[in-house]
């Protein structure tokens, strides 16, 4: 089972608090990061208001925790209907779509959380629903099957996913919208913190914790507003509920996350490589069992941020470290013969 960490960008329970729910952006207008996608939402939105048609298909498409399900509750808002929200591993068979399908109202969001997860059995389904707006369910079998015709509602899907790449041509030609999510600048996720403090009633955060914060936060406003969520906490047990830069300080360093975002599990990562391994190449599995850790764990929640940093390369060989993730943890590393340029440092 995958470990809970407060730096990760999967949900988790506390993520659900009625506090969470609170803090998402309601509006477009409200909405910080991902400019492109918000220009082309408002054109897409304002032209389907004034035909009076639902809004077209969307995928959205990228890391965990960068905002795909408060898009979908903005864009149901913005259009003056609900917005209904499934996984899907959670849609087993047709029924499960069926049912969830004759509930929407005209103009209804359906957000569909996973997509690349949907059974090909369901997938099927989906397609006249999103082209006709009809779903040709078959009900008994053998002489006595017969099909019966369900007309729909004209409604909204949209579909999210980590893994663009494991939907199949069919689905992903539906999407009138299709777009990738960035990871946001720094300055975006200020911003995120300064309104998310505001709403929890914090007092104002000084520039120098709002700035710390943020750069811990792995380009993720998940992870951003959990770690806004430890300092608040930290200064109302400790500090009379005053984040100071050094509370702020104190209250990452409470839970293990360091300047750049990384916590322990991230360095006893690159320690593993670097010491038990010289630096590399090794195999993720080895890794993974030297560190007593699950080897999907490690690739899911470990490495993306490591390779993004800049810290770890993956070759045809295993992971390696780089120079600069050798400097990080303070640890020399041996040079194969031919890797000079990967270890030199620019």
């Amino acid at each position: 089972m995958a470990r809970e960490r407060i730096i990760s960008a999967e949900a988790q329970q506390h993520d659900d608090e009625p506090a969470t729910g609170a803090m998402r952006p309601v509006r477009l207008a409200e909405y910080v990061g991902q400019r492109r996608l918000v220009e082309r939402l408002e054109i897409a939105l304002a032209a389907a208001r004034q035909r009076r048609d639902p809004m077209e298909h969307v995928l959205l498409h990228g890391p965990p925790g960068l905002g795909k399900t408060t898009l979908a509750h903005v864009i149901a808002a913005e259009m003056g209907t609900r917005a209904y929200v499934t996984s899907g591993p959670a849609l087993t068979k047709a029924g499960d779509l069926v049912g969830t399908l004759t509930k929407l109202q005209p103009g209804d969001v359906l957000f569909i959380d996973e997509i690349h997860r949907l059974p090909a059995a369901v997938e099927e389904y989906i397609y006249p629903a999103m082209e006709d707006f009809k779903v040709d369910f078959t009900v008994d079998s053998g002489m006595h099957a017969r099909v019966i015709t369900i007309h729909l509602k004209p409604f909204t899907l949209i579909g999210a996913t980590t893994r663009a790449g494991l939907l199949t041509q069919a689905l992903r030609s539906r999407f009138g919208i299709a777009h990738h999510l960035q990871f946001y600048p720094p300055e975006d996720l200020r911003a995120i913190l300064v309104r998310a403090a505001s709403l929890m009633g914090m007092p104002s955060l000084p520039e120098e914790a709002v700035v710390a914060i943020a750069d811990r936060s792995r380009g993720t406003p998940r992870v951003c507003l959990r770690l806004l969520r430890r300092v608040r906490d930290f200064a109302q047990v400790r500090h009379e509920g005053l984040p100071t830069a050094a509370v702020v300080e104190s209250a990452l360093a409470l839970e293990g996350v360091d300047g750049l975002g990384l916590d322990e599990l991230d360095r006893r990562y690159l320690r593993t490589i670097a010491t038990t391994y010289e630096g590399g190449p090794v195999g993720l599995e080895a890794v993974a069992a030297t560190m007593g850790d699950d080897a999907q764990t490690l690739e899911d929640l470990v490495e993306p941020y490591l390779l993004q940093s800049g810290f770890l390369a993956r070759t045809r060989q295993g992971r390696r470290l780089t120079a600069a993730g050798a400097a990080y943890i303070g640890v020399p590393l041996r040079r194969p013969e031919g890797s000079e340029a990967l270890f030199d440092s620019e």
